[in-house]
């Protein structure tokens, strides 16, 4: 075996630590949400279920593009209320007109990514001082398009996505396959060497500010789809939506063995995470916790998974 096919395995296997227990736990969670809940297997269930599920995946492949080049985005939540007030004013009743209110959204959720990873890549700002500021930034727009849930977005597209068939996971596994060959590229391969070793990557030849940018940008435009997905589900926008879902994505990346320095984790390790989560919070629901036992457990699980994650490097 060659010294570059060695070095490959070896990342490889540093990125995949610790998923067999996330998926075995993954599994165990399910089961047990089944026994208390046998009708979620059925077409119905299954896209009620992914249906509750596809916003939080979505930011938190968002979250975990930013953390593989070793940021982190705490505009999240504003983005998605941004996106969900957007698409509830923008996304007209003709094909014309609900194709260009999405791309409007899209494009806004990216600009704005792209703006905050161009202030930390060529300012070289700290991420979390400037995503902390652009989220009261991107709130405060929000408020502006809406200042209270209102808007609407076309019964036809609250329908297709939030209906009885699972949509959501038809769209969730697009997502994934188009970010496996986005992964493939030269642009998805310098993602994750600027996360992973920046000296090493400008060394290389990648161009770690402009990678870092790209993230951001695709980062914005995801979670701004998510808002969108929300809006869809609710037939309306609301400026406030998406408060807990910038703690969440962090959580469900986290969970998927996702580091705070870059270059450790995978999509699926943060996937598996976002739905370990859902069906935590659903089970907590269901058993008549009180609300704040939820925040609790989020911050549980950050605290225990980087717990986690820092024993098995010790070991290592």
């Amino acid at each position: 075996m060659s010294a570059g096919s060695r070095l490959h395995w070896a990342l490889l296997r540093r990125r995949n630590q610790g998923l067999r227990g996330l998926f075995a736990l993954l599994v165990t969670m399910l089961l047990v949400y089944v026994a208390f809940f046998p009708g979620i297997v059925s077409l119905n269930g299954i896209a009620r279920l992914t249906q509750n599920w596809f916003p939080l995946a979505v930011v938190a492949m968002a979250q975990t593009l930013v953390m593989l080049t070793g940021g982190i985005d705490l505009t999240v939540g504003a983005m998605v209320s941004l996106g969900s007030v957007l698409a509830a004013t923008l996304v007209g009743d003709s094909i014309a007109g609900a194709t260009l209110g999405i791309l409007a959204v899209l494009g806004a959720g990216a600009l704005t990514g792209g703006l905050m990873g161009s202030a930390i890549a060529l300012l070289r700002l700290p991420a979390i001082i400037v995503t902390l500021a652009c989220s009261f930034i991107v709130a405060g727009l929000a408020l502006l398009v809406l200042s209270r849930p209102g808007g609407a977005i076309p019964e036809p597209i609250s329908e297709a996505l939030a209906g009885d068939l699972p949509t959501a996971l038809g769209l969730l596994v697009l997502l994934v396959l188009a970010w496996r060959l986005f992964a493939a590229t030269p642009a998805g391969l310098a993602i994750a060497a600027a996360g992973d070793n920046p000296t090493g990557a400008f060394r290389s030849g990648v161009r770690v500010p402009v990678a870092q940018i790209g993230a951001y940008a695709i980062a914005g435009g995801l979670t701004a789809f998510a808002g969108f997905f929300i809006a869809a589900q609710t037939g309306a926008g609301d400026p406030l939506i998406g408060d807990r879902l910038t703690l969440q994505s962090i959580t469900a990346a986290v969970l998927g063995g996702v580091g705070f320095l870059g270059g450790q984790g995978t999509m699926r390790g943060a996937l598996a995470g976002s739905l370990l989560l859902v069906v935590i919070i659903k089970l907590m629901f269901f058993l008549h916790l009180p609300a704040f036992a939820q925040y609790v457990a989020e911050g549980v699980i950050i605290i225990g998974a980087m717990a986690a994650h820092l024993l098995r490097r010790r070991e290592a």
